[in-house]
């Protein structure tokens, strides 16, 4: 049965309920060739492991992580890995989820996902990502509205506090369309994952598409607690100033 109270965040909840998998499908890693962080996926799976998540997706922008040794220590450390990438398609930021790197590809407009799920039906998973936020690549209402029989759910962003939270539209979609809603980290810093998630109700050696079916009949619970004051302030700092300078040096000089 749907957990009671899906259609809202909740607060962090340590540790996971049992017969709940701790998830989260919306993360960024060193290997992004489009992005300029610190951390690698390697790094980012071994604190997932430490904090107790059972399944990932990282999410480059516009492409689909191919690493052996990354999947393969995934699977050493017990967390499934989902291959998946954040897609900009018409000014709309989109993750999805259990796709081919040749997939990925092929996406150039939100029409193509359309294509791509006649082929693959329910084994890939699609999330519209921040939608209603202004700044980054937000798709909107009118356009999520447009194109809502697309998504499988809906994200609930990190970035919120408990005075401005751009996720109450967000939820409220949801709920109008009976989409359910999804909480992620969206990390870009390996020390802010871990604090947003989503809870899914599933067996622990569930497949990315058993996972799929649970949050799609409404079996997920969103972890995401709002931010204080000074921690909005200083992220706000690290992603408009502080990250925003290093991806422009990253546009004249190389890696």
């Amino acid at each position: 049965m749907p957990f009671p109270g899906k259609q809202h965040p909740a607060p962090a909840l340590e540790p996971p309920l049992p017969g709940w998998l701790k998830v989260d499908f919306h993360l960024h890693t060193r290997e992004d060739p489009k992005d300029y962080l610190d951390h690698s996926a390697l790094e980012l799976l071994h604190r997932a492991h430490a904090l107790g998540f059972h399944a990932l997706a990282i999410t480059l922008h516009g492409h689909v992580l191919e690493s052996p040794e990354v999947f393969a220590t995934a699977r050493e450390l017990g967390l499934l890995l989902i291959p998946a990438a954040e897609m900009r398609l018409e000014g709309a930021d989109v993750v999805v989820l259990n796709i081919t790197p040749q997939e990925a590809q092929e996406l150039r407009c939100l029409n193509d996902l359309r294509e791509l799920r006649q082929r693959r039906g329910d084994s890939v998973f699609m999330i519209a990502a921040h939608p209603y936020y202004v700044l980054g690549g937000s798709m909107g209402g009118c356009v999520l509205e447009q194109y809502i029989d697309l998504f499988d759910a809906i994200e609930i962003s990190h970035f919120h506090t408990a005075w401005l939270n751009p996720n109450q539209p967000a939820i409220r979609t949801a709920a109008r369309f009976e989409k359910p809603l999804i909480a992620t980290s969206d990390a870009h810093r390996l020390a802010g994952f871990g604090q947003n998630y989503s809870l899914v109700q599933a067996a622990s050696d569930a497949t990315p598409e058993a996972i799929f079916d649970a949050i799609r009949s409404g079996c997920v619970l969103p972890v995401s607690p709002p931010l204080s004051t000074g921690k909005f302030a200083h992220h706000f700092w690290w992603v408009f100033v502080v990250h925003g300078l290093r991806k422009l040096r990253g546009r004249f000089w190389k890696r």
